[in-house]
């Protein structure tokens, strides 16, 4: 079958010596430190066999996500700029969702011809910290796409733990293509859930929220924070065509933070007030951390979802004189971000639609890949045949 892959040269930074369960793996737990020199290629895969508690997919949607975007793009010295795990050559592609094709021995619920969409974070569900209910932290962790093969294939299989029923979506919609697409964009609004409402603890109906980076994450965020009743939501891209979708996704000022003070308008938009939930999904915390800092509310919460493998100066005392707090969050699983995310999807309380931007077919992927480097479409969806 067909298979978009990602192979690099194992080449450690000059001053970075990985430890010896990477070398042994050959996967790094930070691949921005170690990978090089990324190339995206077609190749001709084996079809995968499912096990007893597997279950054969066939692919239907995939987003192409800001994390595939940082394994294809480099820095000067030719080294990813994705700063999570990677273990190459791998099938890429994550946000994803399927119909069953055939199911395992073991498996108990799913069925030939249900439609499924997938977690990407593939927990042990053994070690401590999956028992005491971190799956996203899990000592042994898989990332689909990354480091265990993904979804940019006509076929996969996966454990049916890690896939959620799409069928009342479906049934809802009247439209199963639709209900694939729109399940495809519950991986990365999950990550905003985690962050917000599993990580930082939520925030109360009537808060002031602001949103730092209208990619899909910052753009799931605004769409959480709409439906969970904020009294305003401030949101901040550098791109006109993603503030224009945060526009669309329920933000009330959307403006470029090089031209106004982000500061300024959240104050100006919470009657001076401030932001109770501010979070950071540019990925850029040297540029908006001096921001956030000025416009915490008392009590606020800084919930930070973007990636950079960068160190970013925080001004502490700032957290003691608001008596304000920063969270970080990785993933999506656990906390039940699927399960209530689906329910709101299926109930029509969650708007998403205005995400994808772009449709392209699954042949055209490695130009979808190239074009994300734009940063100018909020989610590209990678659409496959019957």
């Amino acid at each position: 079958m067909k298979a978009v892959q990602l192979s690099a040269t194992w080449d450690p930074r000059p001053g970075y010596t990985p430890r010896p369960e990477e070398v042994q793996r050959g996967k790094a737990t930070m691949a921005s430190l170690v990978w090089r020199h990324p190339r995206f290629s077609w190749e001709d895969v084996a079809d995968p066999t499912p096990g007893p508690d597997e279950v054969l997919l066939r692919t239907v949607a995939c987003g192409v996500c800001g994390s595939d975007t940082h394994c294809y793009e480099t820095d000067a010295d030719g080294y990813v700029l994705f700063s999570g795990p990677v273990k190459t050559p791998v099938i890429c592609g994550h946000e994803y969702t399927a119909e069953v094709l055939e199911v395992g021995s073991a498996v108990q619920k799913l069925r030939p011809g249900d439609l499924v969409a997938g977690e990407g974070m593939l927990s042990c569900g053994v070690c401590e910290a999956c028992r005491v209910g971190n799956p996203n932290q899990c000592s042994r962790l898989e990332m689909l796409g990354f480091s265990a093969p993904g979804a940019f294939a006509e076929r996969m299989v996966a454990k049916e733990r890690f896939l959620w029923s799409l069928n009342p979506l479906a049934e809802r919609l009247g439209d199963r293509q639709r209900a694939c697409e729109l399940g495809a964009l519950i991986e990365p609004i999950a990550c905003s859930y985690n962050g917000m409402f599993v990580s930082a603890g939520g925030f109360r109906p009537g808060a002031h929220i602001a949103i730092f980076g209208c990619g899909p994450i910052g753009l799931g965020a605004i769409a959480l924070a709409r439906c969970a009743g904020a009294a305003t939501i401030a949101a901040f891209d550098v791109s006109p065509q993603r503030r224009a979708v945060a526009v669309a996704m329920g933000a009330d000022t959307v403006d470029d933070p090089t031209k106004i003070p982000a500061e300024e308008r959240i104050r100006e938009l919470s009657g001076g007030w401030g932001a109770d939930m501010l979070v950071e999904a540019a990925g850029a915390a040297l540029q908006t951390m001096p921001a956030i800092e000025r416009a915490f509310a008392p009590g606020g919460k800084m919930v930070y979802l973007g990636r950079t493998g960068l160190r970013a100066p925080v001004l502490l005392d700032v957290l003691v004189s608001a008596a304000a707090s920063i969270s970080g969050a990785r993933g999506h699983s656990g906390g039940g971000c699927f399960p209530r995310i689906l329910r709101l999807l299926e109930r029509g309380r969650l708007e998403v639609a205005p995400m994808i931007t772009r449709r392209m077919h699954f042949e055209e992927t490695l130009d979808a890949l190239r074009i994300s480097c734009d940063r100018s479409d909020a989610k590209i969806m990678i659409t496959y045949d019957s």
